[in-house]
């Protein structure tokens, strides 16, 4: 039914009725849901303030906007239930609904170490593997995220264990709320010389909001100043109470350096599976999981660590990943041994995909390559348009002028280039979340894994982007070319030095702030001619200092009565001085100002640039 025009466009109204958009969408997709012209809603939206075309993807705000103006109810579809959806339409279920009771088999526990930066997770599970990554990496910081799997006796039973190693540093929140995801528990670590520490509760905050369950290993016991006990006290106070005081959470005091107590650690962790989780899955069906990292290998191309969460795995197989497919070329298990299938809870690298994954995406085993590759470019299309939305900045008609203006909003372009997804990802979020004022914006042109290449350089370039490369260099040609092109290319290992360059360089974009500074006020007692100078003030200084060639404003019974003036001469006695300070007396000369009174008072004051915070 045609409607009362909207801002005089005769338009479908929707009288309540929902409109189910995704994340991205364009006002023609809104269009077509409604049936309506994409150009009359271009229209709307003008009338509304907002300048969008027709096919560019608008933010959830815009197509509420929209919404609302046409009384449409508009929902926006998670990009979880529009997977759930782009499956369905394949006849794949992604879930744990695949067959009965009888063909579930246990499977077993995954687990992720968070807690503080320096409270010892790297050398921890550098003591649970028995190899040492603390030694290879920039920092001390985790760089890279893997999975690995070991083995401990529990009553004369040998327990399999797979560990999801993330980062440590808060940059990396996002991938540590990703590994909880994936996490069926967390082991926390506490310095017994340090206590609870911001870190830790953020580290348990995600545990508790992923309801994982939680053992707490209690480090450095060996090192001077460790209080296991306070650490137990501290914890009581965030719903984690120790068996010993007859909660339920086990606590084990380890040092990870002396390799003390690590099989009692991995003990707990097994008791806790038991007692807290039904920890089971189907190994006949279909294999799905989640990426834990991805990475471009030069020799090997685009390979990605998985962590298979039921069915079973085998080279061969087609699969999907996020926005990546291939036939599975190859398996390494974490020891870098060839295997040619994994079961539930497996960790393996695997090799055949087309291009790298984003850290955290689900992957699938189709039956056709052809039904890899449409899932692949459906969700790439998806992202893409999500981004797009995102990185929109919206300009609406009553500040185009502003906007328009040089120089009005000043915009730092950056390319990321990085040797694995997870961190890139993280490197892009915590830079995105940079925020030192409105009059400067970051806008991350290109992101991707792999070295600095001469495209990168170009795109760079064109567009006056700074170039980062994260544990990656620039490769062939790219290096002279971002020479001869002038194109800053920075290298970094350590993620939080990346971070606080940028914020510096975006602090040095800002245009420099100044605040009024008083130095001093000066009382007139009396007024002399000069036929050269015109009037001359008589002053005695009250407060401060007075200098000369200063900014100054001349103040009459409590109201001021001139502004912007300049201090031009002064004067002790006969001699010409810069400045005369409180108490003593002088003569002032404000140029070619000369209504000044006996009782006036000069202030006098300077503009200094305010140091940003």
């Amino acid at each position: 039914m045609q409607a009362p025009s909207v801002g005089g466009i005769m338009l479908p109204r929707g009288n309540g009725a929902t409109v189910r958009l995704s994340r991205g969408a364009s006002l023609t997709d809104f269009a077509e849901k409604i049936n309506a012209n994409p150009a009359s809603l271009v229209q709307v939206m003008l009338n509304l303030g907002e300048m969008v075309t027709a096919t560019q993807s608008v933010s959830d705000e815009t197509l509420q906007l929209l919404a609302d103006e046409m009384n449409y109810v508009v929902e926006i579809v998670s990009p979880e239930e529009e997977d759930r959806e782009l499956l369905e339409s394949f006849d794949i279920e992604f879930g744990e609904n695949e067959g009965g009771e009888e063909m579930l088999v246990s499977r077993p526990p995954v687990v992720t170490v968070m807690g503080h930066v320096d409270h010892g997770k790297t050398r921890l599970l550098d003591a649970i593997r028995k190899t040492n990554v603390v030694a290879g990496e920039a920092g001390g910081i985790t760089q890279h995220i893997g999975a690995y799997q070991v083995t401990t006796q529990v009553n004369d039973e040998d327990r399999a264990i797979t560990f999801i190693d993330t980062p440590g540093h808060e940059a990396f929140t996002a991938m540590r709320a990703r590994g909880a995801k994936s996490t069926d528990i967390a082991i926390l670590v506490v310095a017994a010389n340090d206590g609870v520490m911001p870190q830790t509760i953020e580290a348990l905050n995600h545990a508790k909001a992923a309801d994982v369950p939680i053992v707490v290993a209690v480090n450095k016991i060996d090192v001077e100043g460790a209080d296991p006990t306070k650490v137990r006290g501290q914890l009581t106070e965030y719903g984690l109470v120790a068996e010993e005081y007859g909660g339920d959470t086990m606590f084990v005091d380890i040092s990870a350096r002396q390799g003390t107590n690590i099989e009692q650690l991995l003990e707990a962790v097994v008791l806790t599976a038991d007692a807290a989780l039904d920890l089971r899955a189907n190994a006949e069906q279909d294999a799905q999981g989640i990426a834990i990292e991805a990475h471009l290998d030069r020799g090997r191309g685009a390979v990605a660590t998985v962590l298979v969460q039921r069915g079973t795995l085998r080279v061969g197989e087609t699969m999907v990943v996020g926005d990546a497919y291939g036939r599975v070329r190859a398996m390494l298990d974490d020891k870098g041994n060839n295997v040619e299938e994994a079961g539930p809870s497996t960790p393996v690298l695997v090799l055949g995909l087309t291009n790298v994954p984003g850290a955290g995406d689900n992957f699938l085993v189709v039956d056709e390559d052809r039904t890899a590759r449409q899932i692949a470019e459906k969700r790439a299309a998806r992202e893409r348009n999500a981004a797009f939305a995102k990185r929109t900045r919206r300009v609406s008609l009553e500040d185009l002028d502003k906007v328009l203006k040089a120089g009005e909003v000043q915009q730092l372009n950056l390319i990321i280039k990085g040797d694995a997804s997870g961190s890139v990802e993280a490197l892009e979020s915590s830079l995105l979340q940079l925020d030192v004022g409105e009059e400067v914006d970051i806008r991350v042109l290109h992101r991707g894994v792999g070295a600095v290449t001469e495209s990168d350089i170009n795109l760079a370039s064109g567009s006056d982007a700074i170039v980062i490369g994260f544990n990656v260099r620039a490769e062939g040609r790219a290096t002279q070319m971002a020479e001869r092109e002038g194109v800053d290319v920075r290298y970094y290992s350590v993620i939080y030095q990346a971070i606080e360059e940028i914020e510096a360089a975006l602090k040095g974009m800002l245009k420099p702030e100044y605040e009024e500074v008083e130095l001093g006020t000066a009382e007139i007692r009396e007024v002399f001619k000069s036929s050269k100078l015109g009037n001359i003030a008589g002053v005695i200084i009250r407060s401060g200092e007075v200098r000369r060639n200063t900014k100054a404003r001349l103040i009459r019974d409590g109201k001021v009565v001139a502004e912007n003036l300049n201090i031009e001469g002064l004067r002790r006695f006969k001699d010409d001085v810069t400045e005369i300070r409180e108490g003593f007396e002088g003569g002032i000369n404000l140029g070619n100002f000369n209504d000044i009174k006996v009782d006036d008072v000069i202030a006098t004051y300077e503009m200094r640039e305010k140091p940003r915070g």
